[in-house]
């Protein structure tokens, strides 16, 4: 009697269980063979090329150290320029604030009497990080400021414009005009030392001493100011006075100067040079002196 077609499925079924079950397990068998069990599989690594690594092979230490110590040489360098340049033209803004009550009244009697000096020109060095480098102003009454000149600007600009007041002229505008026209006259002071050195051979003075030596200028615009407020006739004494004096002082300081930065030494150029500076005190004197809303006279 033939089987039914019911139980011909159910044997077909029996053998295909089977004979999978016997590949299974003859991979299994393939695969202990090459990694016994417990024993973990090594990564599989790929290879490298020298495409997808730009420092490939043995040169690639040079390489990396080649360009290390370029890379800082170069910005060392470039760093070293950059400090060595603002010590040179600005110095510490710091430095030029380091003073006392002793220093001003000091250094004003040598702005303002500079004939009555007796002591040196020449500024005092230290030894500050294995170099030279010149005291601060608390230390050092021949070394350069910016509280006075500041101070003395301020001062200027207040008492104009009480000048101003007491001649019926006072404006908020024209405090304004006066306060640019001090600067503007700071300004041309400033060029006039600054050109005056570069033409003798390019000294390299740092460009806040230049400020200083300049807005000095207004503490004997000061005082002749004050004198307009309380005497009108002692100005045409005290303007001449401040004047010679102011010429005085920049003579000697920027004769200081021009020793110590000018790289040559040409007497008569010199001479005829620091002469022109202090014959230049006079107009510049008598603009900023000109208690007026006129920009000239």
């Amino acid at each position: 009697m033939l089987p039914s077609i019911h139980e011909s499925a159910v044997c077909n079924a029996c053998i295909s269980v089977t004979s999978f079950s016997l590949l299974f397990r003859s991979l299994n068998m393939y695969d202990n063979l090459g990694n016994p069990s417990g024993v973990p599989r090594p990564p599989v690594s790929t290879p490298q090329t020298p495409f997808g690594n730009p420092f490939y092979g043995a040169s690639s230490g040079l390489i990396r150290g080649g360009l290390g110590a370029y890379g800082e040489k170069i910005l060392g360098s470039s760093s070293e320029y950059v400090q060595s340049n603002i010590s040179r033209y600005f110095s510490d803004p710091q430095y030029y604030f380091q003073v006392n009550d002793h220093y001003v009244r000091n250094k004003l009697k040598v702005v303002l009497f500079p004939f009555l000096h007796r002591g040196h020109w020449t500024r005092i060095t230290e030894p500050v990080g294995g170099r030279l480098s010149y005291k601060p102003p608390i230390y050092d009454i021949n070394a350069p400021d910016l509280y006075i000149p500041l101070m003395a600007f301020g001062t200027y600009v207040v008492l104009a414009g009480f000048s101003l007041g007491l001649q019926g002229k006072f404006t908020p505008e024209a405090l304004n005009w006066l306060f640019m026209k001090g600067i503007v006259g700071w300004f041309l002071q400033v060029s006039l030392l600054k050109m005056s050195l570069f033409s003798l051979g390019g000294a390299e003075a740092p460009l806040l001493d230049i400020v200083a030596y300049a807005g000095y200028a207004f503490a004997g615009l000061c005082l002749a100011v004050f004198g307009r407020i309380i005497m009108s006739y002692s100005y045409y004494f005290l303007m001449p006075w401040t004047c010679l004096c102011m010429g005085i002082f920049l003579v000697k300081t920027m004769k200081r100067v021009l020793f110590s930065e000018v790289r040559s030494f040409d007497s008569s150029r010199h001479h005829y040079l620091l002469l022109f500076i202090a014959l230049a005190q006079f107009p510049l004197f008598v603009w900023l002196g000109n208690i007026t809303v006129n920009w000239l006279f």
